[in-house]
């Protein structure tokens, strides 16, 4: 697609044309949302059909006895005018302004009593008052008049499985405020919405209906001259506060008497606080520039910074798909990001994880294995939310028992990745000292007691797996999963080391709290030298996907796509087209070198096999080939593929059903990584034992990059371009530091600033 079409300016995205009519997709690019909440960009008068919802955190829920999912709640910014149920398609805008979190949009209406109507909005979830949605809506008229406008909550919104509200009860307060007030189907959780609206004259007719709470207005309008109305919604549950009828009815006494000019700007002094902290410019290029900016809103907006308790979902709280729950995604896609410019964050996720050990010491449990075993699909619990049967087969109606939830054993030590990387970034061993230690005890032992010892080979080995690319369950000796596992068991035991040195009493304490013994200590470390890892062939360079993946048929997938009966096929395991082929879903040895990179021949040489093999279904692997080909040196491959990433939602690229299931929404992995193509794929950044390393490959239409993060507790701007590197230190904090860049390397032990020439 054109981006230009869509982009206005590094700040503001604008739906693209071909989009107006697809209020899913439009929905979903212009979401405003605060962590705690999301509201899709939808029109002031959508309704269910146009998939209209407010997702809330900390709502999970079962409503179909399959899917335990976030709850949408009753939209409290419902407004219409009665009689016109359609715009001017041709005249209709739309779009996000996503320094500020603001939703925006206008339509006009032909031929009405007052001639031409126009209505226009704009929306944001706010960062102050994070249980709040604001509104405020113009009505233009070109003509004198009178029209009526309906306004309220709206009961008839969209939830993908099922009703969430075994009760929903309407109301209107003595101070004109609506109420609606529900209790979930499953955990009969409290959750109350509160509307009111500001701004028209007195006197107004209330409408209790089956599904929701109006007032209707008659509104004299004078031809040119605009009425504004503002609208402010409250939404809490029982989740958050003791009685969330009070604090809805508190939210909105408070914030009626506030003007709406000063309610978005506390809302914009938020957002440049978030765009000063984390800094970023790609020069002389604006379309990928905005695009970066657009991924880490949405990155910022998915993510529950106000608390530690809570997963960043894999659809954000764009909608329900994927239940609102985290997946591998949030420790290896949306969160470095954090972990390298406000670790504070990162440090809130990595507790998510350890609060919820007991549901992954439970699902090891239960499948006979030691040690945390983390659940495919995590929601508030951390009890495994990931049914036994996802999809389904679209030929037969019959469905598919996939392996996500006891074969992707990859979760676990990508957790304990996440965690040594945070360590490694902040040198925080306190945090590591008090939980993460015990994360990663844990972890090992379950891979400990997950692994296999062939004595025919005399080597550790792990079987029946479905690594990264899911279309091929069932296989032995994944190099991704294996090699991670490798690498966990080997730097658990260097950092206990380093706490028991440290603190010898905080050591056996976190050895006890895991569970693990110090013969169990022994055997960690025999199984790091055994577990076998397939290494590159000697002559072909080329690593093994799993074993036998090299005897598979060997088929593009255009040409495999061929064979399809229906579009939604699944492709993979058990029966699916790609399953006995060597076509991949996704990265899955290209994923192995973003996180621990090969010498660069050995890169190339598979990036270029697996790549040709690679159908891209999921929407994790355009970012990961994008990094992997910067380290590469095959700049103008990588920067395709960050255009791909950074537009997936934009350019509506990925179907929102698969195999029968719905997984639409925004994708956040995608808006997770872009963060980390820009700095550790064009950039070539990295963590080194004394600071970093910087290897830059940019591409030729950009002159530089500048970006900010923290290292060892120090904040610092880096700003690169094809031949310098300058960096400049805002605080110190006494630790110097290391700043690489090939042979070069500076230190940095004050505020000076350093420049470093290639």
């Amino acid at each position: 697609m054109n981006h230009h079409e869509i982009w206005r300016d590094t700040q503001t995205l604008q739906v693209p044309p071909q989009l107006h009519d697809d209020p899913f997709n439009s929905g979903n690019i212009t979401l405003t949302g605060n962590g705690y909440l999301g509201y899709r960009g939808t029109f002031p008068d959508a309704r269910r059909k146009e998939y209209v919802a407010c997702t809330v955190s900390d709502s999970y829920d079962m409503a179909d006895g399959t899917w335990k999912e976030l709850c949408t709640v009753p939209n409290g910014l419902y407004l219409a005018v009665d009689g016109h149920s359609s715009c001017d398609a041709e005249k209709k805008k739309h779009g996000l302004q996503f320094s500020a979190g603001r939703t925006f949009g206008s339509c006009s209406f032909s031929d009405t009593a007052v001639g031409e109507l126009q209505i226009s909005f704009e929306r944001f979830a706010s960062l102050t008052d994070l249980h709040c949605v604001i509104q405020q809506v113009n009505l233009r008229s070109t003509e004198p008049g009178v029209i009526t406008i309906r306004q309220g909550i709206d009961g008839d919104i969209w939830s993908l499985n099922g009703n969430h509200f075994r009760s929903m009860d309407y109301s209107r307060t003595t101070e004109g405020f609506l109420v609606a007030q529900g209790k979930t189907t499953e955990t009969a959780l409290p959750l109350v919405t509160g509307s009111v609206m500001i701004g028209l004259p007195e006197g107004s007719r209330t409408l209790e209906q089956e599904q929701g709470i109006f007032t209707v207005h008659e509104i004299t309008l004078t031809a040119g001259e605009p009425v504004t109305i503002m609208m402010i919604m409250s939404t809490c549950s029982g989740n958050d506060v003791s009685d969330p009828y009070e604090s809805v009815l508190s939210d909105l006494a408070r914030l009626i008497a506030v003007p709406f000019y000063e309610l978005l700007a506390a809302q914009q002094d938020h957002w440049d606080q978030f765009w000063d902290a984390y800094d970023i410019h790609i020069e002389a290029d604006p379309e990928a520039d905005c695009l970066l900016r657009y991924s880490m809103y949405h990155n910022r907006i998915a993510t529950p910074a106000h608390t530690d308790h809570l997963p960043i979902g894999a659809r954000g709280l764009s909608c329900q798909a994927y239940q609102g729950a985290a997946f591998w995604d949030q420790e290896i896609y949306n969160m470095p990001m954090y972990t390298w410019v406000e670790p504070e964050t990162a440090k809130r996720l990595l507790l998510y994880r350890y609060k919820t050990l007991q549901g992954a010491r439970d699902k090891a449990a239960a499948l006979g294995y030691a040690g945390a075993f983390y659940p495919w699909i995590s929601g508030q619990s951390g009890k495994e939310l990931c049914p036994d049967y996802f999809f389904k087969d679209v030929l037969t109606g019959r469905k598919i028992r996939n392996h996500f939830n006891d074969w992707q054993i990859h979760i676990s030590p990508d957790i304990g990745y996440a965690l040594l990387s945070y360590f490694q970034v902040t040198g925080d061993l306190g945090f590591m000292r008090e939980h993460g230690m015990q994360m990663l005890l844990e972890i090992s032992l379950f891979i400990y007691s997950r692994v296999m010892y062939n004595t025919h080979r005399q080597r550790y080995e792990i079987l029946c797996v479905l690594g990264p690319d899911e279309y091929h369950e069932k296989a032995d000796n994944n190099t991704f999963t294996n090699y991670q596992c490798r690498y966990i068991l080997q730097e658990t035991l260097r950092l206990l080391e380093i706490i028991r040195e440290e603190d010898p009493d905080a050591c056996t304490r976190t050895l006890e709290q895991a569970g693990v013994t110090e013969q169990q200590l022994h055997s960690f470390e025999e199984m790091s030298r055994k577990l076998f890892v397939h290494a590159p062939d000697p002559e072909s360079g080329l690593i093994e996907q799993f074993d036998g993946y090299f005897d598979l048929e060997d088929i593009t997938p255009a040409a495999l796509a061929e064979r399809l009966i229906d579009d939604q096929e699944y492709w993979g395991w058990p029966n699916g087209i790609a399953y006995e082929t060597q076509v991949t879903k996704q990265a899955d040895v290209v994923q192995l070198f973003m996180l621990h990179p090969y010498p660069v021949d050995i890169m190339r040489k598979n990036y270029r096999y697996y790549e040709q093999r690679t159908q891209h279904r999921s929407s994790l692997s355009p970012g990961v080939h994008a990094i992997v080909a910067a380290n590469c040196g095959m700049t103008d491959q990588a920067y395709t593929y960050f255009m791909r990433s950074c537009s997936v939602d934009i350019g509506n690229t990925h179907p929102p059903t698969s195999g029968g299931t719905f997984i639409g929404g925004i994708h956040t992995a995608a808006c997770g990584i872009a963060w980390q193509i820009v700095t550790r794929g064009f950039c070539g950044l990295q963590i080194t034992p004394a600071g970093i390393a910087i290897t830059p490959h940019l591409p030729a239409g950009w002159s530089s990059i500048s970006f900010r993060l923290t290292i060892l507790g120090s904040p610092l701007k880096l700003t690169v371009s094809h031949d310098t590197l300058t960096v400049e230190a805002h605080q110190f904090n006494g630790t110097p530091i290391e700043v690489s860049w090939g042979l070069r390397s500076v230190q940095i032990t004050d505020c000076s600033p350093a420049i470093l020439h290639r």
